[in-house]
């Protein structure tokens, strides 16, 4: 069974750090690209970050660029999303992904294998 767990969400003031982990289980992770995306209130699905399978290509979402990093630890079987400088409209509820193609993450389709959420909240 595939499985992905994403968690490190919670509150934090504007200007602060988080990290997001996903654990993930149930597939050859050393094969799959990753992806993290998130869902404000009201709002639609949006494509945050996006990684290969070998980690060599990565994409950000114009509205992440600079701030956010991805990075996965195939050891671990683990995706990472550093989230520095966060910014109010950073507020979601984020979810990892992860699938066989590395464009569909990209281009924000749907991707592979879903985990749960985490809820990211940035407010002072």
């Amino acid at each position: 069974e595939v499985q992905l767990q994403a968690s490190g969400g919670g509150l934090v003031q504007p200007g602060g750090s988080l990290r997001l982990s996903c654990a993930t289980s149930g597939f050859t992770f050393d094969d799959h690209a990753v992806g993290w995306f998130r869902r404000a209130p009201g709002k639609v699905r949006e494509g945050v970050s996006c990684m290969d399978s070998s980690g060599g290509s990565t994409y950000y979402a114009d509205s992440v660029k600079g701030r956010f990093t991805i990075s996965r630890d195939n050891a671990k079987r683990t995706v990472y999303l550093q989230m520095n400088n966060l910014k109010p409209e950073d507020t979601a509820v984020y979810y990892c992904a992860a699938g066989s193609y590395y464009t569909r993450c990209v281009r924000g389709l749907d991707f592979g294998s879903w985990g749960q959420g985490t809820l990211v909240t940035v407010s002072s």
